[in-house]
């Protein structure tokens, strides 16, 4: 069963998304609304996914909504009566996995959220992999770096530079990235 953080900043239809996740057998934790720190919320309760429902998104749920994806990344629901492509653009780029304009019915509930979940599940891994990405750049870097170093300090070419960092490496049963950084360090030391 979900466990469903249920935030309701609506002003005329209290309680309407409350009722439909009960009907669809949700185990709903209700916040009363977004004047609450989202954040602290999130950590406290732990939910599979957060639910906002909210007359029209303004600027502090955007903020609630980009805090909570990036400090304690999960699914979040925004259901609301705002049709604006604008608003729907930025929610997306806050952090929301589904965009919900107008009408909650219990039997709608499950494919949104399982929609939702895939979605959050695809954009966390495609940041997983940027980031995984940006560190294998990250240490090509410093091993071109050290590299360069070497070839200074011994007075060789690019190939013999890199062997000798290879052999270093086995040797010591390190990393490549490990010996890079420790000879860019001992450089440094020397000056």
């Amino acid at each position: 069963m979900l466990r469903i953080l249920l935030i309701d900043d609506t002003r005329n239809k209290l309680g309407r998304l409350k009722a439909a996740l009960c009907q669809a057998g949700f185990e709903v934790i209700e916040a009363p609304e977004l004047t609450i720190d989202l954040p602290a919320c999130v950590e406290t309760v732990h939910p599979d996914v957060v639910l906002i429902d909210t007359d029209s998104p303004d600027r502090d749920v955007m903020e609630h909504v980009v805090l909570v994806s990036r400090d304690q990344p999960r699914p979040i629901v925004l259901f609301t009566d705002e049709h604006d492509p604008a608003m729907m653009r930025q929610a997306i780029q806050a952090g929301v996995s589904a965009y919900i304009v107008e009408g909650i019915q219990a039997a709608r509930l499950q494919p949104i959220l399982d929609v939702a979940m895939a979605r959050f599940e695809s954009d966390q891994a495609l940041k997983a992999q940027l980031l995984a990405r940006d560190q294998q750049l990250a240490e090509r870097k410093r091993i071109e770096q050290a590299k360069g170093l070497l070839m200074r300090m011994k007075e060789c070419n690019e190939e013999q530079a890199y062997t000798l960092m290879r052999r270093q490496a086995m040797s010591r049963q390190q990393k490549l990235i490990q010996v890079a950084e420790q000879i860019i360090a001992m450089h440094e030391m020397l000056g």
